[in-house]
């Protein structure tokens, strides 16, 4: 991509949390798709419009190789009619980090849209009335009582037992009346405060709808010195007082679980013929309220023959054995038949590919998150299973990750 176009704020700049509020009032009001989100460890959340609906459609993976696109990724556990893959050219960019300048894109898919964004903010009220948010057409899932829940648990040891897949990752949905005056922008601010380390995003498009969530788990990333990553995530315990990540002990089924993770992605490097590459871990990591087990993987793409492996790993990744199992053909049957809902986004992959300025490309899993409909949340949470999975166990896990996401539905 070539460099954007910088401008400053069409007329006076309001404060930075209402231009991302004007921004997103726009986008709503013209039925444009739009995401917000804060990398890991950043000071100052970002924003990517596109100024058409229908170049958010893709049926392909983005291109993560230099001088591709740049834009917003948010892709589904699996590609549908009714859940479309969605890829948002960076027309317009907004980075709080430099309150005041937006980027726009040399050949915007829209000029006439971006005149009107023009105007609009050139004459915006500093107060927003509420936000209108996209919501998805399709109706709200089927959610699992316990006793449901726990039954597919049991099923899926039993598939393990009896050698139709090596682990599968159960997962079930849960709705929640949102509080009076619930405003999603205030929702994503306070995910910013208590999960600073966590991928945390906030995006709404026609089709899609709207979801908001705070992942710890990186998909694939490229950052600005060429170097791939990758990463396997998996086994969960709480953070309870007193315990951290130096002194977690962990149960075989968690050991077994991530090494199970690990041994897929390293598999999907010998599928590409590569041995170059680094392996740290595992190790504990904390996330929230949560402790989860860690193997990191890096690649220099400068330094290996393989022009297309960011973009091939995240072909050969997407679903991952952390969130559909192992063979991974035959756990997503299993999923397809015995799981009795459809995940949507939950568990697919969204972030940033191709940022101009710094040519960064950084896509998460989509954990610990929910999608906003007009009276209720739908919250989702899923479970890796082994053959020492016990259901009651892991009906109690789910509980545990939904409370990540679900502290923002509290009514304050």
């Amino acid at each position: 991509m070539t460099e954007p176009v910088l401008m400053p704020w069409p007329g006076s700049a309001p404060a930075p949390l209402t231009q991302i509020r004007q921004l997103l009032a726009f986008a709503l009001h013209a039925g444009l798709p739009v995401a917000l989100w804060r990398l890991p460890g950043a000071a100052s959340p970002q924003l990517c419009m596109s100024l058409s609906a229908d170049a958010a459609l893709t049926g392909l993976s983005p291109a993560l190789e230099p001088g591709a696109p740049a834009g917003f990724a948010f892709f589904p556990f699996r590609d549908s009619d009714h859940n479309p893959a969605l890829f948002l050219p960076a027309d317009v960019l907004l980075d709080l980090s430099r309150p005041g300048e937006l980027q726009f894109a040399h050949q915007p898919s829209s000029a006439a849209r971006l005149e009107a964004l023009h105007a609009y903010l050139a004459s915006a009220p500093n107060a927003v009335d509420p936000l209108r948010w996209h919501e998805s057409p399709q109706t709200p899932p089927h959610c699992a009582t316990r006793a449901e829940y726990e039954a597919l648990v049991a099923d899926g040891v039993a598939a393990i037992e009896q050698g139709q897949v090596l682990k599968v990752v159960s997962s079930r949905a849960t709705r929640r009346p949102l509080p009076p005056g619930f405003d999603a922008l205030a929702a994503f601010e306070q995910l910013l405060t208590l999960f600073p380390r966590a991928f945390v995003s906030l995006v709404s498009a026609p089709g899609a709808g709207t979801w908001l969530g705070a992942t710890p788990e990186v998909l694939v990333e490229v950052d600005a010195d060429g170097v791939f990553r990758t990463m396997a995530l998996a086994g969960t315990q709480p953070l309870t007082p007193g315990l951290s990540p130096r002194t977690a002990i962990w149960r075989q089924k968690d050991i077994e679980e991530q090494a199970l993770v690990a041994r897929y992605i390293v598999s999907c490097f010998k599928q590409l013929r590569l041995r170059e590459y680094e392996e740290t871990g595992p190790r504990t990591v904390e996330a929230g309220q949560l402790l989860h087990l860690r193997t990191d993987f890096a690649v220099n793409l400068r330094q290996v023959p393989f022009p297309t492996l960011a973009t091939d790993m995240l072909r050969l990744l997407h679903p991952t054995s952390a969130v559909g199992g192992m063979p991974r053909e035959a756990a997503l049957r299993f999923l397809h038949q015995r799981e009795g809902y459809d995940r949507a986004y939950y568990s697919g992959f969204l972030g940033p590919v191709n940022l101009p300025q710094a040519g960064q490309s950084r896509l998460f899993v989509n954990l610990r998150c929910l999608q906003l409909r007009r009276e209720e949340a739908v919250l989702y949470a899923g479970t890796g299973l082994t053959i020492d999975s016990e259901p009651e166990r892991e009906w109690r896990e789910t509980e545990l990750k939904m409370q990540t996401i679900g502290s923002v539905l509290e009514a304050r």
